[in-house]
C-alpha cells in the first residue's frame, strides 16, 4: 500500500489537496469508530478503466449507515460521480477505492447527537491484500483465539469502523505467531471469516460456504463467487461450517475486495487437500479476472466504466 501518489482526496462534496484532507482530533469516529466504510476496486478493464460492483458497495455503505442510524448527506448517485472523479483526478486506471462516513466534531457523548455525518472518498495503488504470490501459494492461517462478535452484540451485516477492532486483533496475534491471516469463529465456535476476507470449501465436489446466521459480513466477492458457481453449474451449499469441515475439505479459499480469491492451503501447521491451489479455486479465479477486467460479457453491467466527462477533468 502507498499513498504517495495520491493527489487529490473526495472530502464532504469537493476535491482537495491531500495534505488538507484532515480530521478534528475531537471527532466522534476517531474516539469512538462511530463510522462506516467500504473497500471498492477500479481494475483496467478492455474498454478503459472501470470500477468494479459499485453499486452492491454503495448500497451495502448506505445500509451500513442506517443500521447504525447515520444519514449520509450524498446521495448514491452523487457519492458514484465523486468516486469516479476521484479516480480520475489522481490519474489512476487501476486502484483501491475507499469510501468512509463518519462522526464528525461536536460533543464526546456517547450518543452522537449533533454531530455531523462527515463523508470521504480516498484512492490508491493497492495490490494483493495478502500478497500478489498468495494468488498461487496460498496462504498459511492461524485459528484466532478472538473469536467473531454475535449479531445481538453488533450488526455483523454492517461494515462499521469499530467493529474491526475485532479483526485488528486478530491479524495481529496471527502476523506475530509467523502466520499470513487469522480465522475467526463464532460465538457458538462454528467458522464466521478471516480478518478481513470470507471463506468457501470444496468438498466432494460441493462449494460450500457459511452463511449470515454465522456471524459474517456479507461480501460482495462472496456474492461473485456463488453467482459464478451457480453460473458453471457446480453444486453449491450454504451452512454453517466447522472446524473439522475446513480440515478435511479438498480445497479452501479466501475472498474479498482487497484480497480477490486465494487458497487457504494451511490451517494451524495442517495442509489442506493437496496443499497448493486446487482446480476449483483456480476456475473461480479465472472467472473473476475475466469479469473484473471486461473479458465476461456475463458480468458486464457489474462493471462502472469511467465517465469520459469525468476521465478528461
Amino acid at each position: 500500500m502507498a499513498f504517495e501518489s495520491t493527489r487529490w482526496v473526495w472530502m464532504n462534496g469537493r476535491c482537495i489537496p491531500w495534505e488538507q484532507a484532515t480530521v478534528h482530533v475531537s471527532a466522534h469516529g476517531l474516539h469512538y469508530g462511530s463510522g462506516v466504510f467500504e473497500g471498492i476496486r477500479c481494475y483496467e478493464t478492455v474498454d478503459g478503466p472501470a470500477v468494479f460492483r459499485l453499486d452492491a458497495h454503495l448500497d451495502r455503505l448506505y445500509a451500513s449507515a442506517a443500521a447504525y442510524r447515520m444519514q449520509i448527506p450524498f446521495s448514491k448517485e452523487e457519492l458514484t460521480e465523486a468516486v469516479c472523479e476521484t479516480i480520475a483526478r489522481n490519474g489512476f486506471t487501476d486502484c483501491y477505492v475507499r469510501p468512509i462516513c463518519y462522526r464528525g466534531s461536536s460533543s464526546l457523548g456517547l450518543h452522537p447527537r449533533n454531530c455531523p455525518v462527515e463523508a470521504v472518498i480516498l484512492t490508491w495503488p493497492w495490490g494483493k491484500y495478502l500478497g500478489e504470490e498468495s494468488l498461487e501459494k496460498g496462504v498459511r492461517i492461524t485459528v484466532s483465539p478472538w473469536r467473531k462478535f454475535h449479531s445481538q452484540m453488533m450488526p455483523t451485516a454492517a461494515k462499521g469502523c469499530g467493529q474491526y477492532l475485532n479483526s485488528i486483533l486478530a491479524v495481529q496475534d496471527a502476523i506475530e505467531r509467523g502466520f499470513d491471516e487469522a480465522l475467526l469463529l463464532n460465538a457458538d465456535g462454528s467458522i464466521a471469516e478471516g480478518s478481513g476476507e470470507n471463506i468457501f470449501i470444496v468438498r466432494d465436489g460441493v462449494l460450500i460456504t457459511n452463511g449470515p446466521e454465522d456471524s459474517i459480513l456479507l461480501g460482495v466477492t462472496r456474492d461473485c463467487v456463488l453467482q459464478f458457481a451457480r453460473d458453471l453449474g457446480w453444486k453449491v451449499e450454504t451452512r454453517s461450517l466447522s472446524l473439522n469441515c475446513l480440515l478435511e475439505s479438498d480445497e479452501a479459499f479466501f475472498t474479498g475486495t482487497a484480497a480477490e480469491v486465494v487458497p487457504v492451503c494451511e490451517v494451524d501447521g495442517q495442509q489442506i487437500g493437496s496443499g497448493k491451489r486446487g482446480p476449483c479455486t483456480r476456475v473461480i479465479q479465472e472467472t473473476f479476472s475475466r469479469a473484473a477486467s471486461g473479458r465476461d460479457s456475463r458480468h458486464r453491467a457489474w462493471l462502472h466504466p469511467m465517465a469520459k466527462s469525468v476521465i478528461s477533468t
